[in-house]
């Protein structure tokens, strides 16, 4: 079995759940008392939102690409970074470190094409829906057509995220907002609807909607486990 690496921390109640559908995976697979070798580094949350805010992607680079080396000096095979967001530097951290990184946009997007998903919403960070270096990355690499919500929907759908998911607040009157725009995503085109924040599994599951949803969070758990047990 490889090691996984993760640098987690963002946040946590995120994490949290990578770490246990991981190792909930691997016992699955492997039976027994089995459970996932791990190198994880959990950084602080604080540290890189304000980073965030502030628009220095390049120093929240830098710290990533530290805690990797962190997590490749450990002993880890490959690395997950447990965030949508923070691959926007994903390049950054690639080059401080020799193992591969385990990218969550492909694992998703190798999800969606096997499931013949060719237009997809996307809900996650107003940086992820926004930006191109996610949904560019699904369009050139996949062929995978991506609609967001409108700008003002783009922002509450970020400010949840960061004002009450991360926090561990979970409201019905904001997953009734986020079914909202699954729903509208599905009228605009939207084959199933990709929850583009590992935090957005905690307030929306499948169960709440018929739109088929991709909880990055899982399909990232799932791959690695995959990984992970493949020959070197």
């Amino acid at each position: 079995m490889k090691t996984i690496g993760m640098i987690g921390g963002m946040s946590w109640e995120s994490t949290e759940s990578y770490y246990r559908a991981i190792n909930e995976g691997i016992k699955r697979e492997l039976g027994g008392l089995h459970s996932a070798k791990i190198c994880l580094v959990s950084v602080d949350f604080d540290e890189i939102e304000q980073l965030q805010r502030e628009g220095d992607w390049a120093r929240s680079g830098e710290l990533l690409a530290s805690a990797a080396v962190a997590v490749q000096a450990g002993g880890a095979d490959f690395l997950l970074i447990c965030t949508n967001t923070m691959h926007k530097v994903a390049d950054t951290i690639q080059s401080a470190i020799d193992i591969p990184i385990l990218h969550i946009a492909d694992a998703t997007a190798q999800a969606l094409v096997t499931d013949n998903r060719r237009c997809v919403g996307l809900l996650g960070t107003r940086f992820t829906m926004e930006e191109e270096f996610y949904k560019a990355r699904l369009t050139e690499k996949f062929g995978i057509e991506v609609v967001i919500p409108s700008p003002a929907s783009c922002n509450r759908v970020s400010t949840i995220i960061y004002d009450e998911l991360c926090l561990g607040v979970i409201s019905d009157e904001s997953r009734e907002f986020y079914l909202q725009q699954i729903a509208d995503l599905s009228s605009r085109g939207a084959q199933a609807v990709i929850l583009g924040c590992t935090e957005i599994g905690l307030l929306v599951q499948q169960s709440h909607t018929e739109v088929p949803l991709y909880d990055t969070t899982a399909i990232h758990a799932e791959a690695a486990i995959k990984m992970a047990l493949t020959d070197r």
